[in-house]
């Protein structure tokens, strides 16, 4: 289940929900006048979804190069490198 919090708590609560965040690794969601406004996480998890999703796009090019038909043997490949050397 989701934190929601207020947006006051951001001021007034801030050390428990950086704990919450850092404990949990999951965002917490802030509410300005009832309604969503900001998620709220800690610098590990962020970077992780960053990651992921930096690994996502280089699966989906990769995905893309093999049905382009835009890839080789590994071989061939490391056999024009050592030629360059």
């Amino acid at each position: 289940m989701p934190a929601i919090r207020p947006s006051s708590d951001l001021r007034n609560k801030y050390t428990e929900i950086s704990d919450f965040c850092h404990k949990y690794d999951e965002p917490v969601y802030i509410t300005k006048n009832g309604q969503g406004d900001l998620a709220v996480m800690s610098i590990e998890t962020y970077e992780k979804l960053v990651g992921k999703f930096e690994l996502y796009k280089l699966l989906d090019e990769g995905f893309d190069a093999i049905e382009k038909k835009k890839v080789r043997p590994f071989k061939n490949a490391l056999s024009d490198i050592e030629k360059d050397l």
